[in-house]
């Protein structure tokens, strides 16, 4: 066995060689970073293959716009016993949040989606939702909107939407809301925006954080304005002038091949799994979930926020406008229930659709202040330091509990071998 992980973590340096990086190479001691506090990684993901409990991994790492490391671990689809390659395509899920935002982001510097607009101003059927409170009696008492759900109400997740079918989403009202990629899969964006205006709010707007669609309507709102397709928006606006070019809602049939997949049982659980998205496409392009990239495309996605707005002269949004994206939106008026979605980010707030570290400990996880992330529930990472000058993005394809204990050992590890 130990043989066979050998060759597992010696073929992704063989792919490292062989593949074109998507940002320019540093050694680590150039970067700061001690290369046996990195090796720990290699060692880390051999530990967790040789125990069944993750297929496989990319992972990417780069400080001052440059890889430290870049590698391939285990497999892309462990049925097939198939090598996984760096270009291996991953269902982001939650991670295309950041993309989406990005995209509503670029209309707003055109002046075509202020923050403070009502969002029934797009879609007039959400200034008739209600806000449900449950009752002692198990009913759910519906009352009005205190005040309109704003556009700044969807990227920091103060609209009062929510999902359903997630551990920390088991009130009375949740059991009304679809899981986050069912509308998509179902029906066009006119049908999610029907389904989704019929249910109750699960808060007032603007009172509490709770996670859920709001970014998914957000991207509806993007398709509104920009009278495109949000994946042809962000196309054309993102991920071409990024080079980003396997990003997409739809994999071709040439990049099907690439898709990572997990295992078919839950390693914790033992119960069957799967990634839904990687069999059934999708009718919508739906912003909250529904997306597909390579960690490459990923991390150049990252380094650009990290950049300000830009990267390699192409400018995605100007540095003013990521600086505000990534600060904290949560008010003291508002209920900050960011630690409830993930354990270890004790100390996070949020900002314009990303987590955005605002307290020095407090968190599972080694950081600074100001760094800002978020995460996929099949088994994706990414987060950015600033002070540290660092974007790391993770591949796996382990949509079970599990997944979080990678992002808590993953982070670990890499601050661990910064040694300046």
């Amino acid at each position: 066995m130990k043989t066979l992980i050998a060759a597992a973590v010696v073929a992704g340096i063989a792919l490292n060689a062989a593949s074109a990086a998507p940002l320019p190479e540093a050694k680590p001691d150039e970067a700061g970073f001690s290369q046996a506090g990195l090796a720990r990684l290699d060692d880390f993901f051999a530990r967790e293959m040789s125990a069944k409990r993750v297929p496989g991994a990319v992972v990417a790492i780069a400080r001052d716009g440059k890889l430290v490391h870049y590698k391939a671990y285990g497999q892309l689809d462990p049925t097939k016993g198939t090598p996984m390659p760096l270009d291996a395509i991953f269902a982001l899920a939650s991670m295309t949040k950041p993309m989406a935002a990005v995209a509503g982001l670029t209309l707003m510097e055109q002046g075509r989606l202020p923050l403070q607009a009502s969002l029934s101003q797009y879609y007039p059927a959400f200034a008739e939702m209600k806000v449900g409170v449950p009752q002692a009696d198990g009913t759910i008492k519906m009352e009005p909107q205190a005040r309109p759900i704003t556009i700044h109400d969807l990227y920091r997740h103060t609209s009062g939407l929510m999902y359903g079918g997630r551990p920390d989403s088991s009130s009375l009202v949740a059991r009304l809301y679809p899981d986050g990629t069912a509308p998509a899969i179902e029906g066009d964006t006119p049908a999610f925006i029907d389904r989704i205006t019929k249910l109750p709010l699960a808060h007032q707007p603007a009172t509490a954080f709770e996670y859920g669609f709001s970014i998914d309507v957000l991207g509806a709102v993007v398709e509104k304005v920009s009278e495109q397709r949000l994946g042809e928006y962000l196309g054309a606006n993102v991920w071409k002038p990024l080079g980003m070019k396997d990003a997409t809602f739809r994999p071709a049939e040439a990049q099907r091949e690439r898709l990572a997949r997990p295992f078919p049982n839950d390693p914790l659980t033992g119960k069957p799994q799967a990634i839904k998205l990687l069999d059934t496409p999708t009718k919508s392009d739906c912003g909250g979930a529904c997306a597909f990239a390579t960690v490459g495309d990923y991390i150049r996605f990252g380094q650009m926020l990290l950049n300000g707005g830009e990267l390699d002269g192409q400018r995605v949004l100007g540095p003013k406008t990521v600086h505000h994206m990534t600060s904290n939106h949560l008010g003291p008026g508002i209920k900050n229930n960011v630690a409830n979605v993930e354990p270890h980010r004790g100390g996070f707030s949020f900002g314009l659709s990303v987590a955005v570290r605002t307290h020095e400990g407090l968190s599972a996880v080694p950081g600074n202040p100001g760094e800002f992330s978020w995460n996929g529930a099949y088994g994706t990472q990414f987060f950015a330091d600033p002070k540290e000058r660092l974007v790391v993005v993770v591949g796996t394809a382990a949509p079970g509990e599990l997944r979080k204990y990678y992002r808590e050992q993953v982070q670990d590890i890499v601050y661990g071998a910064m040694v300046k």
